[in-house]
């Protein structure tokens, strides 16, 4: 018989154990409920609320005068001789001579593309950066910069100060932005806000997954589909913001249709 194998929970802990963090975000310290202490309400969960609310404060001060503003979404993994840079700061700067402001979340790639445009064009070019385990610097192409250590304050004022959004090739963060913008207009939180895709090609697979699976699953409805439009031309996405602020009912039609179906399932009529 073979000898069973025995592994000590000291042994099995130290294999598991991932490694070493370069520091803890105020975020993590947070949400991560393994970092919690019977005190941690008591002791620290209420202060962390104040810093919260300085947070917010300090956002809502400096950008008050920004006016209407456009933000930008996309990979930091991206160089400056990717065709997708050059792309972000043409429609960075058609925006900005279009009159907007323009918004990133303040790192390198997409971010420093969609600030460099808008510096191009004279606009007000903001960054909103945020405190990682690791750090991430500020592009240089940014005249307004906060940094925030707080994910869902920064959030906020992504979408507070902007009339729409663009979605350049990204990853899990672009992801997310996406589609919490798609949530926020659903449930009629922000409208008249067009979220504009750049690169139909990069988002083809996922726009088929949310028709053939996500949709025809019923899931959601096709309306839902409406609150998206997809460009491949700086020149479009200028004309798509453009328009929506022209025509007030251009765009917010599209919203309605999908708002209706979500009422349609949540409230049923008896």
């Amino acid at each position: 018989m073979t000898p069973r194998r025995v592994i000590s929970s000291a042994n099995h802990t130290t294999a598991i154990r991932p490694p070493t963090r370069q520091k803890i975000t105020e975020d993590e310290k947070l949400i991560n409920v393994r970092r919690h202490t019977p005190d941690t309400f008591t002791q620290s969960d209420p202060w962390r609320v104040l810093r919260i609310m300085g947070e917010f404060v300090a956002g809502f001060d400096a950008l008050a005068d920004l006016g209407c503003a456009v933000t930008l979404f996309g990979s930091a993994r991206v160089d400056k001789d990717d065709p997708m840079y050059q792309a972000t700061v043409a429609t960075a700067r058609l925006l900005g001579e279009a009159g907007f402001s323009i918004i990133t979340g303040g790192g390198p790639g997409i971010m420093e593309a969609g600030n460099r445009g808008a510096m191009e064009a004279g606009a007000r070019s903001v960054g909103l950066n945020i405190e990682l385990p690791f750090e991430q610097h500020l592009n240089p192409y940014t005249d307004t910069s906060l940094e925030f250590r707080y994910f869902f304050v920064r959030k906020m004022m992504f979408v507070k100060y902007a009339c729409a959004f663009v979605i350049f090739p990204g990853g899990f963060g672009t992801l997310d932005e996406l589609l919490e913008a798609l949530v926020l207009i659903q449930t009629g939180k922000v409208s008249n806000f067009p979220v504009i895709l750049f690169n139909s090609e990069y988002w083809s697979g996922l726009l088929e997954w949310l028709k053939a699976t996500v949709q025809a699953s019923g899931k959601i409805a096709p309306n839902d589909l409406d609150l998206m439009a997809v460009s491949d031309t700086p020149e479009e996405v200028r004309d798509i913001v453009v328009r929506s602020l022209q025509d007030d009912q251009w765009w917010a039609q599209r919203e309605e249709g999908s708002r209706a179906q979500l009422e349609r399932h949540l409230c049923p009529r008896t």
